[in-house]
Formats: C-alpha cells, sequence, structure tokens
C-alpha cells in the first residue's frame, strides 16, 4: 500500500502543472479515485469528487470569461458551443494525457484491472478536479492563469475552425436551449468481423429520429449521427 501512495509522485505532477503545493494532501486528493479509498478504508482517504465539483466551475469561469473577453463580436450561441468543445468530457480526457495524469491515478484493483486508468471519463474528472486543487492552493488569479495557458491552443483551434468537434456535447447545448429532454443514441446494426466492424447510430428526440451515423466504434457514429441532427436543425 506505501509502494502504490509512493507511486503517485506528487513531486512530479507538480512539475508538469508548474505548480507547488504547500498541501500535498490537497493534490493527492485530486488524483484519488473512489474506488482506491473504498478498497483501503483503513488509510482514512479523501476522494476527489468534491474537488472535481469545484474543479468544473472554476474551469467553466475561466474559460467563459477568456471567450467573452477575446471574442467581442461573437453572439452568445457561438460562445456557448465554443465553450462546450473546450470543456467537453473529450477535450479534458485529451488535456488530461497531455499531462500524464494517468501515472499518477490512485485506483482501486477492480477498477485498475477494467483499465480506468485510461478511461476517458475518470481522466477528464481527474483533470476537473485537479484545477479544484489549484484553485484551493492558489486562487482564482493562478488558477485562471494555468488554465487558459494550458487551453491555449485549443482556443486557437476552435477560433480558427480547425478542431474536431464533440458534436454530442454540442447538440445537447442546442436541445437544452429548448427544454430539458435528452438525446438518446440507439445502435441500429452492428456489422462485420470483430477486427472490422461498422455500427450504425440513431439519435433520438422524444422518440424522432433527429440524425443517423455509421462508423467503426460505437463512440463514432454517435458523433457522425449526432453531427448529422446538428446540420438537419441549421447548427452547423
Amino acid at each position: 500500500m506505501k509502494e502504490q501512495l509512493k507511486s503517485v509522485e506528487l513531486a512530479k505532477l507538480e512539475d508538469k502543472l508548474g505548480l507547488a503545493f504547500r498541501n500535498s494532501s490537497l493534490l493527492r486528493t485530486a488524483v484519488t479515485h473512489k474506488s482506491f479509498p473504498n478498497e483501503n478504508r483503513r488509510l482514512k482517504l479523501k476522494n476527489n469528487e468534491r474537488l472535481e465539483f469545484l474543479g468544473d466551475s472554476v474551469l467553466s469561469l475561466s474559460i467563459s470569461t477568456y471567450l467573452f473577453e477575446n471574442f467581442r463580436d461573437a453572439p452568445e450561441g457561438r460562445l456557448a458551443k465554443m465553450r462546450a468543445i473546450l470543456v467537453s468530457s473529450d477535450t479534458l480526457a485529451r488535456k488530461a494525457r497531455e499531462l500524464e495524469l494517468s501515472e499518477h491515478l490512485l485506483l482501486g484493483r477492480g477498477e485498475e484491472m477494467t483499465g480506468g486508468r485510461e478511461r476517458d471519463s475518470i481522466l477528464a474528472d481527474t483533470l476537473e478536479a485537479v484545477i479544484g486543487a489549484v484553485y484551493l492552493e492558489h486562487g482564482f488569479q493562478t488558477a485562471d492563469a494555468f488554465i487558459i495557458d494550458f487551453f491555449q491552443s485549443d482556443i486557437d483551434k476552435v477560433r480558427d475552425g480547425d478542431y474536431t468537434r464533440d458534436y454530442k456535447t454540442l447538440l445537447q447545448e442546442v436541445i437544452q436551449q429548448e427544454g430539458d429532454n435528452r438525446p438518446e443514441y440507439v445502435v441500429v446494426s452492428e456489422t462485420g468481423p470483430d477486427h472490422n466492424k461498422s455500427f450504425a447510430v440513431q439519435v433520438r428526440l422524444a422518440e424522432e429520429v433527429i440524425g443517423q451515423g455509421r462508423g467503426p466504434s460505437k463512440k463514432d457514429a454517435e458523433q457522425l449521427a449526432a453531427r448529422q441532427a446538428l446540420e438537419n436543425m441549421g447548427e452547423i
């Protein structure tokens, strides 16, 4: 157990962040998935879910403020779509990989054995938790500077339109503007051998098919279905 805690190597994570932590336990909590304390109750460690909650708000405020101040002619709709791309789980998971956060995660044995260390949702949540820890340790000004510097290349790509969009997130944003409905993604066919699968997916809203897509994975097919839905709605 001590070896597992040692392997987190917080000093290396601090180097990657470019920030030092006087409260090292705060940073350790940020990289502690709930599965670890659940399996090691005697250590009395906290998981990162509360920090994730805080970091999500800090990230959104930082990105929203930057977009508002630097894209003065952009209407609210475009700002919302840009933010949706930048704070999406896909973007956050990719940014977490840039920081090599998976090397520092504390995971329970069960989560480890099922590939949790590379799971997008866990990586995205952990990055938000780290941002929450940066905010608590250093304040909003430093957290804001870290976020904008870290996300600058992504902001530039969004500005230039040179970005692989998270169409599912964009579709959700558009739909939520009209009410509380949520799109449903349904696999309608799965063909081909295991090494060369093809999935067909429909995206439905209140039982109505609003888009369809086909791809080599469910995730790709869902993105294409969401894109078609956005095209049909005149959003892209």
